[in-house]
């Protein structure tokens, strides 16, 4: 269905090739995982699969990439989109409507399907995904994840035979990206639809890949089954790396084996206490926000009913909850930029003055007391280098902190960026470290992270641990919105969840993810009841002989 006949791909401004002499078939009704770390070329080998390599990056291609017989060279995307669905990373970037019903008509429309086919492929699609209740809405209305399940219906809708999702899962809650990894393993099985899935997610996909495509970062391409290749890779999911730990071969993929491998390791293990993931506190933490009612409504619908939320210096508090909870409306609230129907949010100011309500000061005012990082970064983005966005910052920062400048933050953030690099070229985690070097430079006492962890590898999530870890060292109040579950456990103290508005369930990261089967990490599902979070806490608890074994 897709063959790469020694396709290298190189483009102006860099070295070397992205891929090199690349040799790789993949079969009718595979679902291929595509795995490596962030900038290695995962994008471009998914752009050429549908021709936007190199007919729209730019570059050059050298060799054959066919497509069920069609060769992209002679055939640009427009040709191959009847075989071909794509679904890239940011959804917004996809959307050419403006509800979600005429978005999932669209691609039909283009291919001349008839009316009424059209209508039924759309009733099967919005039921598939869990869309029915939203058929009427604006794109711009829903929230991350409900546009990321949009996205992937307005493709599924024609249906290719060969579909190319970029990070799917993304953007989606546990439950929601369950959802949509079932839907297109039945049309993998049930279809013979092809799959090349690119996702930095790993724990949330590896049970249903056929086969793994892995690109170690040199232009090579290597092939294998999953156990195969997560054997000695560089990057693998939790799941994986427990199993190197223990010593298990083969290695479990699915959380079943896994638990079933886990019994001796469970049984060496108990009545053992697993180090704390976070250093404890020493003294007792000050209050840095305190809001109490905070209610926001759009149009009459409620989004934050009535929330009450106490943020203390020196803590990291992790905000979870489905698609559409709240969880965005309620940070924008509580920084000050968002609307807020009722309610109140007191921030102390320096000095021991008068506390302060962000949305009764001005922009630079409120962010001198509480900075937000949105979910796409680059929404803060808006000038023409990294320098210019640097100055910019310090120059609205108050002149009378001590915060030290914005370019001395991002040298410790992420060293080594150039001043002259245009913001849009920078990677997602650079762009990541900008956006929190822009925000720190008004020296904020607490700070809001919105997915942050989205476009991430492993790699860069332990790296915004460490520099989570530092902000609240400093004493800063740190919230961090995400769907990562992984993440959570190795980063948060404390877990706030949200359900339609309203929150259900607050307290210390061990008690709220473990209890729930939704929220709970990899090593915890597979070694409960023992209450251990993270395979470095198992690591830590195992024998020595066993470590070394592993290594």
């Amino acid at each position: 269905m897709i063959h790469f006949d020694q396709v290298t791909v190189r483009y102006e401004d860099t070295a070397e090739p992205v891929l090199r002499d690349v040799d790789l078939t993949v079969e009718e009704g595979e679902l291929c995982l595509v795995v490596g770390h962030t900038g290695v070329g995962k994008s471009t080998l998914l752009g050429a699969v549908n021709g936007l390599v190199p007919h729209f990056t730019g570059g050059t291609l050298h060799g054959r990439v066919l497509v069920d017989g069609r060769d992209t060279a002679e055939h640009p995307p427009r040709e191959l989109a009847d075989v071909v669905g794509v679904v890239g990373q940011d959804p917004l970037d996809g959307f050419v409507t403006d509800t979600v019903e005429e978005e999932l008509a669209y691609a039909m429309e283009q291919l001349a399907i008839p009316p009424a086919t059209m209508r039924k492929r759309v009733e099967e699609t919005l039921d598939l995904l869990g869309l029915a209740d939203l058929r009427h809405r604006a794109l711009y209305e829903l929230s991350g994840g409900q546009q990321q399940r949009v996205a992937i219906g307005s493709v599924l809708t024609a249906h290719p035979r060969i579909l190319v999702l970029d990070e799917p899962t993304s953007a989606l809650d546990p439950t929601a990206a369950e959802e949509v990894l079932a839907a297109v393993t039945r049309l993998v099985h049930d279809l013979g639809v092809t799959v090349l899935l690119a996702e930095h997610r790993l724990e949330r996909v590896v049970q249903y890949a056929d086969r793994v495509i892995h690109l170690p970062g040199d232009g090579r391409v290597v092939c294998g089954s999953p156990a195969e290749i997560f054997r000695t890779s560089s990057i693998a999911p939790p799941i994986v790396e427990l199993g190197r730990a223990a010593g298990w071969d083969p290695l479990p993929l699915s959380i079943r084996d896994a638990r079933r491998a886990a019994a001796p390791v469970r049984a060496r293990l108990a009545g053992t206490a697993p180090a704390p993931v976070r250093p404890v506190p020493a003294a007792a933490p000050a209050e840095l926000l305190k809001a109490r009612g905070v209610t926001v409504t759009y149009q009459g619908v409620p989004a934050v009913r009535a929330v009450d939320l106490h943020l203390r210096g020196g803590e990291v508090t992790a905000l979870m909850g489905r698609n559409g909870s709240g969880k965005s409306s309620l940070l924008w609230a509580l920084q000050g930029s968002g609307p807020r129907k009722a309610g109140t949010v007191h921030i102390p100011t320096a000095g021991g003055g008068k506390d302060a309500d962000p949305q009764k000061l001005s922009a630079a005012g409120a962010r001198r007391l509480v900075g937000l990082v949105p979910q796409t970064p680059t929404d803060l983005l808006y000038l023409e280098s990294v320098q210019q966005e640097l100055d910019q910052a310090d120059s609205e920062s108050d002149a009378g902190t001590d915060s030290p400048a914005a370019r001395e933050i991002l040298d410790r953030l992420a060293p080594g960026i150039d001043d002259a690099t245009h913001p849009r070229d920078l990677s997602e985690g650079q762009k990541l470290a900008l956006v929190l070097a822009i925000q720190l430079s008004a020296a904020p006492r607490v700070l809001l992270l919105d997915e942050p962890t989205r476009g991430l590898d492993y790699r860069a999530k332990a790296e915004l641990i460490r520099i989570v870890d530092d902000l609240a060292a400093e004493g800063r109040a740190v919230v961090i919105s995400t769907h990562d579950v992984e993440f959570v456990a190795r980063a948060a103290d404390r877990v706030v969840v949200m359900a339609e508005g309203d929150i259900v369930a607050d307290g210390p990261t061990g008690e709220i993810i473990v209890a729930s089967p939704v929220f709970a990490p990899q090593t915890a599902k597979i070694l409960a009841p023992l209450p251990y979070l993270t395979v470095a806490q198992v690591a830590s608890a195992l024998p020595d002989d066993e470590t070394d074994r592993a290594r």
